[in-house]
């Protein structure tokens, strides 16, 4: 049974509907990277995938287990965010909130799990510093720890690497694509970089005018796929001769 499942999904806002019947199926242990055009929708996905927002039309189903407050996220950072005046260990240990319930405190087994999601991102060092005094990349790891407290199952994504200086960038998309290929966790990610997702997604869903899904070498082969590679050469070539 399939972890995640779109069938037959419009999504919009105020009424107006900016994608219809979107299907598509996430299985264990797949890398499923979101691309497509700047309005086409995928951000609004991500938020009915979480419970955020309700479908105009169709459903959005979980199976084998999962439950919609066991799903990790990382969501884009605004500026208020990146400003927050927390400890790292406080905003990691934030992602337990799910599993507290009622409790208005955190239980040794919690702990453990924070201070093991920390180990996990290389950020242990850093516990006791302000999250707003860290820089885009350490900020990142936090909020990617904060997001393994709330699952080993599936984690989603939303531009992760947006604002990260190249070096950083590759570190990240390697750190994401090792909790998938030997954590076993399943990643769904946001992302208009088109090479990055040819090089580590295992499927690709393209949304905009034209949608597509299917395996990132089946994207490779498609009009869209070609489409866009062709575009991003030129760019790389214009980049170059600039």
């Amino acid at each position: 049974m399939s972890l995640l499942s779109c069938e037959g999904v419009s999504l919009g806002y105020d009424g107006k509907e900016i994608l219809s019947d979107l299907n598509f199926s996430v299985n264990e242990g797949n890398y499923l990277c979101i691309v497509g055009e700047n309005g086409s929708g995928k951000s609004t996905l991500m938020k009915t995938v979480l419970g955020l927002h309700a479908p105009m039309k169709g459903k959005i189903t979980t199976g084998d287990g999962l439950n919609r407050n066991e799903i990790g996220y990382l969501p884009q950072q605004t500026v208020v965010q990146k400003d927050f005046p927390a400890s790292v260990r406080e905003i990691v240990l934030s992602g337990c909130q799910a599993r507290c319930g009622l409790r208005p405190f955190y239980n040794k087994e919690e702990k453990k799990l924070a201070a093991s999601a920390m180990e996990r991102m290389n950020i242990t060092s850093l516990e006791k510093r302000c999250y707003r005094e860290l820089s885009g990349g350490q900020q990142q790891r936090v909020l990617l720890a904060r997001a393994l407290c709330a699952t080993r199952k599936l984690l989603l994504l939303d531009e992760p690497v947006s604002g990260l200086d190249p070096k950083v960038t590759v570190d990240m998309y390697n750190l994401i694509s090792e909790l998938n290929r030997k954590d076993g966790i399943t990643v769904i990610m946001i992302s208009h970089d088109i090479a990055a997702a040819m090089k580590y997604a295992t499927h690709i869903l393209h949304i905009g005018k034209t949608v597509f899904f299917g395996t990132r070498h089946e994207y490779a082969q498609s009009d869209i796929g070609r489409m866009f590679d062709a575009v991003e050469n030129a760019q790389e070539g214009g980049d170059g001769n600039a």
